[in-house]
């Protein structure tokens, strides 16, 4: 067996695991798409889901024209609100949220002497459109498709006091002889916006309606990603009844909508790093809806709860939160259950997630993201010891053979059984087994491409600083990283026995050169995982080899 059937053999064994991963996937997501019924914005929805038709009233337009877009009122009459973290823009038309800014997150990174910009996360220009609507839809609702109310508030500038702990924005309507009061509440270090409708009915007769809330977006990407390599999801996602965690990409819902019921939940809009998300009340039966407006790129992600009724002469609240924010494992999952699995660390979730959990307590402990990737590999590659050990012992004694392997080539190169007879009573003599240097190294792929993810999934290197680098998240600006990992390769391979195929040996003389060129792009984080466990293993090597050789 030469090197080049060991190699056929540890990619079909990975092709299987990756074919088996993605099949439960597969399963998993049509056992959902079962439970997700198609909706049209055209079609007729019954009496009991009278809000969600309500909902989509609000929301655009008739089927045969172009979306609604709610105008904003010049600058001066738009309703501000900051708090530690967070600063929003309410427009008083609909009460919506038309922009997030992310106070304690800079939109690009700051040199020494310049203004810091916030990240604005949600916004909406000329050129796109991402904001946060909300309203009352169902018998006495305030909003439907040719109707929004305007709010009246106190003030047009709301900042959360250095005493305070909480913001409240109170938005006034009259509502014939109800008085709707629509409450924003900011808190502070929070990224987290409480909603509530205070409805109070001063009325001889019943009120009735439910409260909607709607992620709208065109499907633009904010180009924030890693230029290379596996991207970012960037789409909607929701938990059901029957799954945690379903994503939905643009195209996805560009080709079909769905909507699905749920008792409590979330919807949420995901990108790299970032995302919001609409969280109801818990409580609550809610109708989930996701669609794509027709004749242009704006889609909607949405929920309605079920009617509330108010009796006459009563006052009652229906609230629901609002998050926007980065993608912050520990509170989102203070937040709602199974809201921090937006922080999609792939397939290999299960193998993700504790590894970030490990870095970031290592992060607590040494105070840097770039110390603490390097000390994780270190102890990855102390769990994974023996099953390396095997492996480079392996390789070292092929390595020791080589000359035998030479020389059996030479004298049988024609006659391949005789070839492959002569091959196998040689490793029987020399007891080497050319499999067992590949299978513990596929035991550990799994880790490295979870660890991959993780990495590239977290929120916390953005803008992280580590020696000469400034932001781990992005590309090493001076290239000084990819090159030692290109060397570290090169010095690897020189540990590594030369495969006996001559076209298989050119391919792999020019991998570190290939590689070289394609992690000049990745997250510096990324490369300084890789040269840390490429130094490693090859120290490991070093040792194993003298070893061998010292060996009788």
């Amino acid at each position: 067996m030469d090197w080049l059937r060991t190699s056929i053999i540890g990619g079909i064994l990975v092709v299987a695991f990756l074919l088996i991963i993605r099949w439960n996937e597969f399963q998993e997501r049509k056992i959902s798409a079962l439970s997700l019924q198609p909706a049209s914005v055209a079609e007729s929805i019954d009496v009991a889901n009278e809000q969600a038709e309500q909902m989509s009233e609000f929301d655009i337009q008739a089927p045969t024209q172009a979306p609604a877009v709610t105008q904003l009122p010049a600058q001066s009459q738009l309703i501000k609100a900051s708090s530690d973290t967070l600063e929003i823009t309410i427009n008083p038309v609909g009460g919506d949220i038309v922009k997030v800014a992310l106070l304690k997150l800079n939109n690009t990174l700051v040199k020494e002497g310049e203004q810091a910009e916030p990240f604005i996360l949600l916004n909406q220009t000329a050129n796109t459109t991402y904001i946060a609507r909300s309203g009352l839809a169902g018998i006495n609702g305030t909003d439907s498709k040719n109707n929004r109310p305007t709010f009246v508030s106190a003030r047009r500038n709301y900042t959360l006091d250095d005493t305070d702990e909480t913001l409240s924005i109170d938005l006034l309507y009259q509502q014939e002889s109800t008085v709707i009061t629509k409450r924003f509440t900011l808190k502070r270090g929070s990224y987290l916006v409480d909603l509530e409708y205070i409805i109070d009915n001063k009325g001889a007769s019943p009120w009735q309606a439910s409260l909607v809330g709607s992620i709208k977006r065109d499907s633009h990407n904010p180009v924030i990603a890693p230029g290379v390599g596996m991207s970012p999801f960037l789409g909607a996602a929701t938990t059901t009844t029957e799954t945690n965690y379903d994503k939905y990409s643009f195209s996805d819902i560009a080709e079909e909508s769905f909507k699905h019921n749920k008792q409590g939940g979330w919807i949420a809009m995901v990108q790299h790093y970032f995302v919001s998300a609409w969280i109801p009340d818990s409580n609550t039966q809610n109708t989930y809806t996701l669609r794509k407006a027709k004749n242009s790129d704006m889609y909607f992600f949405s929920f309605a709860s079920a009617p509330t009724v108010v009796a006459a002469g009563q006052t009652q609240t229906i609230s629901a939160q609002f998050y926007a924010g980065p993608k912050d494992v520990s509170e989102l999952e203070k937040i709602a259950p199974y809201l921090d699995l937006t922080v999609d660390y792939g397939f290999l979730w299960m193998i993700a997630k504790p590894l970030f959990w490990g870095l970031d307590h290592i992060h607590d402990l040494v105070g840097n993201w770039g110390i603490a990737i390097i000390l994780l590999t270190l102890l990855i590659k102390v769990l994974f010891y023996y099953p390396s050990a095997i492996s480079y012992r392996s390789m070292a004694k092929m390595r020791k053979v080589q000359p035998k392997m030479q020389a059996l080539k030479e004298t049988y190169g024609d006659d391949r059984q005789r070839m492959s007879q002569e091959l196998m009573k040689l490793y029987k003599t020399e007891k080497v087994n050319p499999v067992s240097g590949c299978l513990p190294m596929l035991l550990q792929m799994p880790v490295f491409i979870a660890l991959y993810w993780a990495l590239m999934e977290s929120v916390e290197l953005r803008h992280a600083s580590f020696m000469w680098l400034n932001d781990l998240s992005v590309k090493d600006p001076y290239f000084v990283l990819p090159l030692v990992m290109g060397f570290t390769m090169w010095l690897q391979q020189r540990l590594q026995p030369t495969p006996p195929d001559p076209t298989q040996a050119k391919i792999m003389q020019w991998m570190p050169v290939f590689f070289t060129g394609l992690f000049m792009f990745f997250p510096a984080g990324l490369v300084v995982y890789w040269v840390v466990n490429n130094t490693l293993s090859i120290i490991q090597m070093y040792m194993i080899n003298r070893q061998i050789e010292n060996e009788k």
